[in-house]
């Protein structure tokens, strides 16, 4: 297997233009004052995201799937983004594999 120059170029290239955009955006709002009502829409992104991922599973797969997403919406009203997710696949992984 080789690699192409160019499939390099835009790895990099992209791999740049993520940091850069995730840099900007903690540089710039360094200088913007955000309302608390601001800051709370804000910290609604996260669980509004997750759930926008996984609400399409819950409906189209079987028992297991939307019992854990129901699991994962619940999780993520009182842990952080990385438990939800977790306790949602071991959920998931756990119902499967007692055959449901």
């Amino acid at each position: 297997m080789s690699l192409d120059i160019h499939t390099l170029l835009a790895i990099l290239a992209m791999a740049v233009a993520t940091i850069a955009t995730r840099m900007g955006g903690l540089l710039l709002i360094r200088h913007v004052e955000v309302s608390e009502q601001g800051r709370t829409a804000i910290e609604a992104i996260p669980p509004a995201v997750l759930m926008a991922v996984i609400a399409p599973t819950a409906f189209a797969t079987g028992w297991a799937e939307t019992i854990a997403c129901i699991v994962t919406a619940l999780a993520a009203r009182r842990l952080p983004m990385l438990a939800s997710v977790a306790v949602g696949v071991a959920t998931v992984a756990i119902l499967r594999a007692a055959g449901l």
